[in-house]
């Protein structure tokens, strides 16, 4: 990490100590070359999370415990206060998604980290589930060939943890990072249509689809409304379909079947037929958000 001594532990803060706090903290304090040694919420610890150390009231507290790295798990309208002020301490930072409440809140948080020569992330777990590690490079290997389309469903009954945000700030930003990530290119366009559903303030189902710079079309289905959870990725090309189930890490490859025929009209046809199907991987069962 920039500006941290090579094979030094990373003194770690965490500020935010809610349903996602509390899973930042287990998982700092069990990655090797890290130590987290302060926490903050104004709010407190409900969850049981400080252990041992002093719950701190702010942002400037966790930063005067000299802390070379922060996470940041506060509610999404409190990212670009906290964060620009961890940027102006120097102070190395990850950011639950998404990054900001606004779009030029975001470019203002991204703008700080950069212009400081700190590393400012963004919590796009997702990226690091098996299963779309393994599509992607096997995408990335040709055995897709040409890729003509990305999917993807996330839907599930309302998590009580969120409060300020609707499904598309909370789990659409995953999906639409998602599709962008395994193909390597950017948006061109992408447009949506949401729902209010259960009386909440925000919206809490939206179906978006896009399509990407390099010409690969996306679709994106998220609601808080199914009392079925699924977390599915599909992307579909010239040789068969992976299909990657986040929820289990499972990714599984549906090959195009081979049809010839000796018709001339028939053969022009540049279909596909069902052909076989097979699992690309083990995986560990990691349970997806």
């Amino acid at each position: 990490m920039s500006g941290i001594e090579q094979g030094k532990t990373i003194k770690m803060g965490l500020i935010g100590l809610g349903s996602m706090g509390r899973h930042h903290a287990r998982v700092i304090r069990e990655v090797e070359g890290m130590d987290l040694i302060a926490v903050a919420d104004p709010m407190g610890d409900k969850h049981g999370v400080a252990r041992e150390l002093e719950v701190l009231p702010d942002v400037q507290a966790l930063i005067d415990a000299g802390i070379d790295a922060a996470m940041v798990a506060v509610p999404t309208f409190l990212h670009e206060e906290v964060a620009l002020a961890l940027a102006q301490a120097g102070v190395h930072t990850m950011v639950e998604k998404p990054i900001a409440a606004t779009v030029e809140s975001g470019r203002k948080v991204a703008s700080a980290f950069a212009d400081a020569g700190l590393v400012g992330a963004v919590g796009y777990v997702e990226r690091c589930n098996p299963a779309l590690l393994e599509m992607r490079r096997r995408i990335e290997a040709g055995e897709l060939g040409q890729v003509f389309q990305i999917t993807t469903s996330r839907q599930g009954p309302f998590p009580a943890r969120i409060a300020d945000v609707g499904v598309v700030k909370d789990l659409a930003t995953h999906d639409i990072d998602l599709a962008s990530w395994i193909a390597q290119s950017p948006y061109a366009v992408v447009t949506g249509q949401v729902a209010h559903r259960s009386g909440r303030e925000h919206e809490d189902m939206v179906v978006a689809t896009g399509r990407l710079e390099n010409g690969i079309i996306v679709s994106h289905t998220v609601n808080w409304l199914s009392p079925r959870k699924e977390r599915a990725t599909v992307a579909t090309g010239e040789k068969g379909a992976f299909v990657a189930d986040t929820l289990t890490g499972d990714l599984t490859f549906y090959a195009n079947g081979d049809v010839t025929s000796d018709w001339d009209q028939a053969s022009a046809f540049r279909g596909v037929s069902e052909g076989t199907r097979r699992a690309c991987l083990e995986p560990p069962r990691a349970v997806a958000r």
